[in-house]
């Protein structure tokens, strides 16, 4: 096991490609580094644990290099709706068949759900790279080194990398680390593809994580959001979403006083899908109430949560 401070990416001229998995426990910033590795939005972020619900595929193919990412929702204890045995359904199948596992961890913290996560890596054979986020929020500097002896010695991991993913610190040598452990052989994708994900999904989820972000502990997390059109008409892309929640109580928070913050959420998605789509975005929200969906097997298969 090495533990690596900053350094130089090496580079490979061998064709390479490979599944790498990200996990750890809600909002150690798993989202935020695949953006940042990526070099924009594919996982929707926010303050918010448990913004992630599915595990979203991330390409990246740089000269002979593709990595194709999968950011698993946050594994998380002691929740047992239906949608939360989903996510940790969904972040427990992404790791299987992996070829490298990139595990995040925030800084000095460690919860009994980061236990919880390093138990289920021990089955894995594939090499794990444990990466320690936020580092830029440490103040003593100085205490870093011991810590990430004493992660060495607590878990079983290829490599330890310090890192920070908002700032950009060390992600190319976290980038040549899983690089050197991808397989040899041809690239899977195209190489301008970043995702595999339909656009409208791309869209349901640009919703999600403007409510999310608007309305914070306010919202709980039965809320979700359901694309009913999405048509081109020359340059202009009509998109209709259905934001689902569990009761009136949350439908009148979410269209707010005269409808202003259903108007703002709209806004804010639109800027955010033009940006995305490279075209005029015609957006229109709707929001209704049905209850019991986010604890009903049926109502999740529907909206696209499926069995793995």
């Amino acid at each position: 096991m090495n533990v690596h401070p900053d350094s130089e990416a090496d580079n490979t001229s061998t064709s390479r490609c490979g599944y790498v998995a990200i996990v750890g426990r809600p909002n150690v910033g798993k989202s935020t580094l695949l953006n940042h590795i990526l070099g924009q939005k594919i996982s929707i972020t926010s303050r918010k644990p448990q913004t992630t619900r599915n595990a979203v595929v991330g390409i990246k193919t740089e000269g002979e290099v593709q990595i194709i990412f999968v950011d698993t929702p946050g594994m998380h204890l002691g929740q047992q709706k239906a949608i939360n045995r989903y996510m940790n359904k969904a972040a427990t199948s992404a790791m299987k068949d992996v070829d490298v596992v990139v595990f995040v961890v925030d800084r000095f913290i460690w919860t009994e759900e980061d236990d919880a996560v390093a138990e289920k890596l021990q089955h894995l054979r594939c090499p794990i790279i444990l990466a320690v986020n936020k580092v830029d929020q440490i103040d003593d500097k100085e205490s870093l080194l011991p810590h990430l002896q004493q992660l060495s010695e607590k878990l079983d991991v290829a490599e330890i990398v310090p890192m920070s993913a908002l700032r950009n610190t060390n992600l190319d040598r976290l980038e040549a680390l899983i690089t050197e452990r991808l397989p040899e052989g041809i690239h899977m994708y195209p190489e301008d593809q970043i995702t595999d994900r339909s656009s409208r999904f791309m869209a349901a989820e640009i919703v999600r994580e403007k409510i999310t972000r608007q309305l914070g502990d306010e919202l709980p997390y039965e809320m979700a959001v359901e694309i009913e059109e999405f048509k081109q008409e020359g340059n202009l892309l009509n998109i209709s979403a259905l934001i689902l929640v569990e009761r009136d109580g949350q439908k009148k928070i979410l269209i707010g006083d005269k409808g202003a913050r259903i108007k703002l959420i709209g806004t804010e998605a639109r800027i955010d899908m033009e940006k995305l789509f490279e075209m005029k975005i015609m957006l229109k929200l709707w929001v209704k109430v049905k209850s019991g969906w986010s604890d009903d097997e049926r109502a999740l298969r529907s909206l696209g949560y499926n069995e793995f």
